[in-house]
């Protein structure tokens, strides 16, 4: 290392560390000196006492629905608690700075103040320590004695003798325990031992105990045995909120006169809008100001860099990450701010880009990728945002979002790797950029900036692009020239690639050796057309053609040299031959089987990876049981989803039979729809008469069983929860409905026969009748109708 980089690296050093003394004094915790008597950092100090009770602000939700927890009746307290303990946890989690530990406060304070009055229901002893990333648990079980009983802790010679001080000060008491700031790492065992070690305690309290956690991870207050139902995402605030809570912080009751106070109060709304509704940052930069509240220095203050003690704080939490998974959140820098992640999305990317190590042979890159995800996620790295449709899928998936302030961490530790061009954007694109994330479709930008970056190896269009018919000579040329980025690994061009009634890749796709994830979403119509030179990318992983119905290959080639790829997306059949020697396919929604060479049902035998939802048309193709369990679905335990369909109405019944008996899916499967069955009888293995089927089945379709007479029992199936009838000949419903206990959802549509309805089950909540019978709607219309009277008790009725 030559001397200004050592000198560089220094300062780096000396600017971190007097970055966390800085935390270390807003956070109040008392600093401890080292042999020369200099100040060190304390990373296991704790305070004992507990600072000023400060304001609440834009929290009463939360609050709210705390003291409801910590208050619940016996019997929720029952349903939410570690099975044989007298206590439950509650949890609070989110970043560093997002206010956990006030709002932990706050609920401290009310319980002390319970306590006090002796108001009912209340609490024997409150307590209060401060955990902190290193502890000692014989300072810890000091404070708490100290905490229960107001006296000083006695010296005593072990640990063991300690907590038996402590157990006696505890006995049969009523106990609210608060941790702040419990900091766990899932990867060190000793970890959990001490965490267990510490809540021993309260196992000589009495039952209604409480134990409130604070943490920056999700997992920490899973480990020390809180429910998911009672692990709290501290909310974010509004801006107004935000704002009320800053000035509360820097002017407050302070005696300022109305035309000074409105002067401040105008400068304060433009420095909160800087600290990007963080709420130790409005703490900390507000009592600053409070000390001088004058124009002219509140003004100096809001040109500068006032987010220090927070990004010292994220940094902090950062660090904390396992390298590889820094590596993942640095690179969602590429995405704008507020962009709608998805887990799916991010997983794939991360794959695609080379981000995971696995230390298994056995353990597959998603499934570390995913641990990565929920990590981030349990950390507060990540936020569940809510749902949203995906384009070309018909249900809800969840969408993640990255708060403001960490989406400038991640720019700061991504650097120059990764960019991205937003609308508006007028400037130049860093030569050595890696990861590229432009905003809309711009042909003239693209085929003049993008071409010259020969270190590119992500290339991200954000916006759905539209093609006009006089447009697709300059399309079809733009990417001809980007086929001249040699390093690329992933090329997304969003679904939506609408006006395009035919696309053919050029020959020169083959140059993108690299290539491992090609999104290149296209509308119903358009037809694409693949290149020889497509199949010799051997390290494709991921093909994502939307809604493409027409796929061809130029010259009758197959992608069966392709053995690596791992994800085919379209929402048609993928009709190409020998698929059975991608045996690393995890993703094929559809498949027809023919009696054609290269499509026959063995070639799905071995694609034991493959997960979520997969199609099988052409059933009628399969001969005989044989054949069927050849195709060996017990042996996909990750299929959650499974439709069986015979598209020729012709096939024998007594065939069909055999061959579903032969089609048993994994009992992991939860979603099962058969189509056009004719048989009158079911398989062994939905009607519970052996060992194999799905054993926790919650959701059934069955469409076109034209076989007439009863339907058949569905005796296996008693954790279903929703079930589905559509153009079936029965003229009634399964008789054994009544103890089908789970089932909330039955909907009934185009069954002409059905003339009655059995018993059906109290836990109905939603019963749809749909095209019948006109005397059977009637009848389950009609007041006093036996029909009417069997639906009576469901509350949603259509």
């Amino acid at each position: 290392m030559s001397k200004v980089e050592l000198k560089k690296s220094l300062e780096k050093i000396e600017s971190a560390v007097n970055d966390a003394c800085e935390i270390l004094k807003q956070l109040n915790l008392p600093a401890v000196s080292n042999d020369n008597g200099r100040p060190a950092v304390a990373t296991n100090s704790r305070s004992a006492g507990i600072s000023p009770a400060v304001r609440v602000i834009g929290r009463d939700e939360d609050h709210q629905k705390i003291i409801a927890m910590v208050h619940e009746k016996e019997d929720q307290y029952q349903a939410n608690t570690v099975s044989g303990t007298c206590y439950s946890v509650i949890g609070i989690h989110g970043i560093a700075g997002s206010g956990k530990s006030t709002l932990a406060r706050c609920v401290y304070d009310h319980e002390k103040r319970q306590k006090k009055e002796n108001k009912e229901g209340h609490f024997e002893v409150v307590i209060w320590v401060h955990v902190s990333q290193k502890f000692e648990l014989d300072s810890i079980f000091s404070d708490m004695f100290e905490g229960a009983t107001g006296k000083v802790c006695p010296k005593l010679n072990s640990l063991h003798a300690l907590k038996e001080k402590l157990e006696e000060e505890l006995l049969g008491k009523r106990i609210l325990l608060v941790l702040d700031d419990v900091w766990y790492n899932s990867r060190n065992t000793e970890d959990h031992e001490e965490l267990q070690r510490l809540i021993s305690l309260m196992n000589v309290g009495k039952a209604g105990s409480r134990i409130l956690v604070t943490s920056r991870t999700e997992d920490a207050l899973l480990a020390l045995g809180a429910v998911q139902e009672r692990c709290i995402p501290i909310s974010d605030l509004d801006d107004e909120m935000f704002l009320e809570m800053f000035m509360y912080y820097a002017l407050g009751d302070a005696r300022v006169g109305g035309h000074h106070r409105r002067k401040l109060e105008m400068i304060g709304e433009d420095i909160a809008k800087k600290l990007k509704r963080s709420p130790l940052a409005a703490r900390t930069v507000g009592a600053r100001l409070r000390k001088n509240p004058k124009v002219e220095i509140w003004m100096r203050e809001k040109d500068r860099g006032l987010m220090k003690e927070t990004m010292g704080a994220l940094w902090w939490s950062y660090q904390y990450l396992d390298e590889q998974i820094r590596r993942c959140f640095a690179y969602c820098s590429i995405f704008p701010r507020r962009h709608r992640l998805t887990r799916d999305e991010l997983v794939k990317l991360w794959v695609a880009e080379g981000f995971i190590k696995t230390s298994e042979p056995e353990e597959e890159m998603e499934d570390v990728a995913q641990e990565y995800f929920d990590e981030l996620l349990s950390a507060s790295f990540l936020q569940l945002g809510g749902k949203r449709m995906v384009y070309g899928r018909d249900d809800e998936v969840d969408y993640f979002t990255i708060h403001d302030l960490l989406c400038d961490l991640a720019e700061e530790v991504s650097g120059r790797d990764c960019f991205r061009i937003e609308n508006g954007w007028t400037g130049e694109v860093p030569q050595d950029v890696r990861y590229l994330f432009v905003g809309s479709y711009d042909s003239r930008m693209l085929v003049e900036k993008i071409p010259g970056l020969q270190n590119l190896r992500t290339l991200i269009i954000g916006e759905k692009i539209r093609v006009e018919s006089t447009e697709c000579k300059v399309f079809v040329s733009m990417f001809t020239m980007l086929t001249g980025l040699r390093k690329l690994r992933v090329l997304n061009l969003p679904y939506g690639v609408f006006g395009l009634t035919t696309f053919s890749f050029p020959d020169s796709i083959g140059q993108w050796k690299h290539l491992r994830y090609l999104a290149f979403g296209v509308s119903p119509l358009t037809k694409l057309t693949l290149p020889g030179a497509f199949t010799k990318l051997y390290h494709m992983q991921v093909v994502d053609f939307g809604l493409c119905t027409v796929l061809a290959f130029s010259s009758g080639e197959d992608m069966m040299n392709l053995v690596n790829l791992r994800h085919v997306i379209r929402k048609a059949d993928l009709d190409f031959p020998n698929i059975g020697r991608l045996t690393w396919l995890q993703m094929l929604p559809y498949i027809t089987i023919k009696k054609k060479l290269g499509y026959e049902s063995h070639q799905l035998k071995h694609l034991n990876r493959l997960q979520g939802k997969l199609q099988i048309h052409g059933l009628e193709n399969v001969e005989s049981k044989e054949e069927a369990v050849e195709v060996n679905l017990a042996g996909k335990e990750k299929l959650t989803e499974l439709i069986l369909s015979w598209d020729d109405k012709t096939c024998s019944p007594l065939v069909q039979a055999e061959v579903l008996e032969g089609l048993c899916p994994s009992k992991y499967l939860e979603i099962l729809e058969i189509r056009n069955y004719r048989s009158m009888r079911l398989p062994y293995w939905m009607t519970g008469k052996n060992n194999g089927g799905p054993k926790n089945l919650h959701t059934l379709r069955v469409g076109g069983w034209s076989q007439l007479g009863p339907a058949p029992d569905l005796g296996a199936f008693i954790h279903l929860h929703s079930l589905v009838l559509i153009s079936c000949s029965w003229d009634t419903l399964p008789g054994n409905m009544e103890h089908l206990t789970s089932l909330k959802y039955l909907d009934i549509m185009s069954c002409k026969n059905i003339r009655s309805l059995p018993t059906l089950p109290k836990s109905l909540e939603e019963i749809t009748v749909r095209r019948c019978s006109d005397e059977f709607i009637r009848s389950c219309r009609t007041a006093g109708d036996p029909n009417w009277q069997k639906t009576e008790h469901i509350p949603n009725r259509t």
